[in-house]
């Protein structure tokens, strides 16, 4: 479960203090589906930084089952990040001069997982995102709807608590768009995930089970809608 109690950030702009998000309390489940909207500039992105782990509130508090976030050391950071929380971008993210299996390989490097079960892991994890038939393809050999999924079966290997989505169908077509919601909903039910999505898409976000909207960086509520 997530707990935000009036969670601040502020960046520095010019020596001019620039406020992304302002007190912000929030709860988040374990195990909802929860789609994060609002303006360029609202604090999507920064909210989604600290759900991640990325970087710390100014003020305030955050935990993640109980652990205060804003109070860990570095190496306890990308402890949580390693084994916690996976990461889906707009972008895909891959490294172009690896293959697939290799891409998904590389989420578990932080977690000092010997080389062998490593492939059997991103493998496994590849073919839950139906691409089991494309693990030795390069990035620029797949379809743009096929990055994604790399990129989806990268955050999976982990086998996290949270799965984290930042405008993930934001680079795709409108079917291709569907097809990862499609999935993004099958794994958050099949794996019981918290999933927390950013997007712009107001088709997207009525999959949510909820809906937050952030507005020069304070929180409201959607109503709820029907997955």
């Amino acid at each position: 479960m997530y707990e935000l109690e009036r969670v601040s950030k502020t960046y520095r702009q010019g020596g001019r203090p620039v406020p992304a998000l302002v007190d912000v309390d929030l709860t988040i489940a374990d195990g909802e589906f929860v789609a994060v909207q609002g303006q360029t500039g609202g604090g999507k992105s920064t909210l989604l930084q600290l759900l991640g782990a990325l970087d710390k509130p100014t003020s305030g508090t955050i935990r993640l089952d109980g652990a205060d976030l804003g109070r860990m050391g570095s190496s306890e950071l990308t402890r949580m990040r390693a084994t916690r929380i996976g990461f889906v971008f707009q972008s895909f993210n891959l490294i172009p001069t690896l293959t697939a299996q290799e891409n998904v390989e590389t989420a578990l490097a932080p977690t000092h997982v010997d080389a062998r079960e490593r492939r059997e892991r991103a493998k496994q994890a590849l073919e839950s995102v139906a691409l089991g038939d494309r693990l030795e393809h390069l990035p620029s050999e797949l379809s743009g709807g096929q990055q994604q999924r790399v990129a989806i079966a990268r955050a999976l290997v982990k086998q996290p608590a949270v799965l984290l989505a930042d405008e993930p169908t934001g680079a795709l077509d409108e079917d291709t768009r569907g097809e990862i919601v499609g999935l993004l909903e099958t794994v958050w039910r099949d794996r019981g995930l918290t999933l927390i999505v950013v997007t712009h898409d107001s088709w997207v976000a009525h999959r949510a089970e909820r809906r937050i909207h952030l507005k020069q960086g304070r929180v409201s509520e959607k109503a709820s809608a029907k997955v």
